[in-house]
Order: C-alpha cells, then structure tokens, then sequence
C-alpha cells in the first residue's frame, strides 16, 4: 500500500505528467556543457515553490545514480514531520536531446514524464542549481550541502525572480534534523 505522500505524488505528477510532457517554460534554456558525472550524487533542497507533493516535507534531498540502460536513477526523500517518519520516491530520467544539455525528462509514474530542465548551475564547482519543470510554476533551488551562503542564495533568487518565477512564494527547507 502506497503511503500517503507517494499517493499524492503519484496523482499530481499523473496530472502533471499528462498535460506538461517534457517542454521548457518560454524564454529560459537548459545549461549547455553539462556534465552528468559531475552532477551525479546527493543534492539538498534549499527552497521550492509550493507542490502536494512535497507539502508537510522537511529535510528534503534528492540522490541521482546511473541505471543500467544509461538512464538516471533518482531517489527523493523527505522528512514528514505531520507523521514523523521519512518518505521516499523513487523515479527515472533521460535526457531530452544531448546529454551535454541540461534538459531531461523524469517519471516518477511509469511511462509518464516530465521536464527536470537545469537551467542554471555553478559550472565550476558544481555545488548548487536551480530547476524547473515545464513551466514557471515549478522551482527548486538545491546545493550539495544544506544551506548556502547569504550571497550566493540571493544571487539565485533574484536570477529566478529576474526569469519571471514567483520567489516571494518559496518555501525554505529546514534540514535541522
């Protein structure tokens, strides 16, 4: 039996998944010289725009592996503090075009999928990103550790805000365990 959070996930991303496939907002475009071995590994979510299905989660992190057929494995995790245990969800991704082009496609519900388009990345170091889905209502910030310094999260901030996404709605993600 599916766990409430997996329950919700899985009919917002059908409904999501259904009507969005794996387009680009207008105007922002998917980091170019993208390297995927760099990106594999654990990644903390710092900030989102509001979903059901990340809703009640704190301690949020997403891990990225390579699967077999040279595809993604991602695994989302997060604390539900309403029921005080950890909530898993467990997806896919392949890239859209190029692999040395930010733009994938995950599902997290069979053959249905979704935009996951980096659109910006710390190219150096490859220590914090923003994404976005197939249009502006969706939004994360993450970085390799749990918080990031002032500067650089409200540099991010106004990029996004600058690209037309709602910041004065994100939601800042506790890792306090």
């Amino acid at each position: 039996m599916l766990n409430y959070f997996s329950r919700i996930f899985t009919l917002t991303a059908f409904i999501f998944l259904l009507s969005a496939c794996t387009s680009l907002p207008d105007g922002i475009q998917p980091v170019k010289n993208f390297e995927l071995p760099r990106y594999l590994g654990t990644w903390y979510e710092i900030a989102r725009l509001d979903h059901p299905f990340e809703r009640g989660l704190e301690q949020i992190s997403a891990q990225y592996s390579m699967l077999d057929d040279g595809g993604i494995k991602v695994l989302n995790r997060g604390f539900n503090i309403a029921q005080q245990e950890w909530e898993e969800a467990d997806g896919k991704a392949y890239f859209v075009g190029n692999s040395d082009t930010a733009h994938l496609k995950v599902s997290f519900f069979g053959p249905f999928y979704a935009s996951y388009v980096i659109f910006l990345l710390d190219m150096q170091g490859y220590e914090y990103a923003m994404i976005t889905g197939p249009d502006r209502d969706y939004l994360w910030i993450l970085a390799r550790q749990t918080s990031l310094p002032e500067d650089t999260l409200n540099t991010l901030v106004q990029h996004a805000k600058d690209n037309g996404y709602a910041t004065d709605s994100l939601i800042y993600v506790d890792h306090t365990p």
